[in-house]
Parts: C-alpha cells; sequence; structure tokens
C-alpha cells in the first residue's frame, strides 16, 4: 500500500522554524519526483517547492524562496521540509505529494502566530 504520511506541524512564532517529514511507503521515495505543497484558509492549493527525482534538483516558490528548504533521505525514504524565518502568511495546511498528482498524505496544520 501507498502511503505518504506528514508530520512536524505545530504552532510556532513569527521569526521561527518548523521541520515537516514527509514518510513514504509502498514504493521507494528516490524513484519519484515529491513536491510539497499548501492551502491557507479561503485559498487554492498552491505548490511551494519540489525535488526531482532523476537528478535530486529542487525547485521552490517565490514566496518561500531563501526561508525553506526541500531535501530527502534515501534511507529512510523520507523528504523534509525546513522551514526558517515563518511569517503568518505560511498558516496553512502543508501537504506532501507526488508530482504525478497520484498520492498525497494527509497534510499537517502549521500556524505561525504573531
Amino acid at each position: 500500500e501507498v502511503q505518504l504520511v506528514e508530520s512536524g506541524g505545530g504552532l510556532v512564532q513569527v521569526g521561527g522554524s518548523l521541520r515537516l517529514s514527509c514518510a513514504v511507503s509502498g514504493f521507494r521515495g528516490e524513484d519519484y519526483g515529491i513536491g510539497w505543497y499548501r492551502q491557507a484558509p479561503g485559498k487554492e492549493r498552491e505548490g511551494i517547492t519540489c525535488i526531482y527525482s532523476d537528478d535530486g534538483s529542487t525547485w521552490y516558490a517565490d514566496s518561500v524562496k531563501g526561508r525553506f528548504t526541500i531535501s530527502r533521505d534515501n534511507a529512510k525514504n523520507t523528504v523534509y521540509l525546513q522551514m526558517n524565518s515563518l511569517k503568518p502568511e505560511d498558516t496553512a495546511v502543508y501537504y506532501c505529494a507526488t508530482l504525478t498528482g497520484a498520492y498525497w498524505g494527509q497534510g499537517t496544520q502549521v500556524t505561525v502566530s504573531s
């Protein structure tokens, strides 16, 4: 059974940091590109970063560039999202998913308080 399970969300103050994890099971995460997405209340889901399977290259949305870092640990079959310098506008439910869109995690809430 294919599963993606996010963890690491929570409440943090402005300027703080969190690290989200996306644990992959049922397939080798390194064989698939994985993306992180978020959805704030009343807004559409947006893609914020991804890591590609072929060469491990990454992409970031302008809204998180320079503050967020995506990485993967193939031995643990886990993809991480390190989030620094958090802002109130980063408050959202964060999801990881395969870039094919076939598999999604259940989401983890991140709340940044001012």
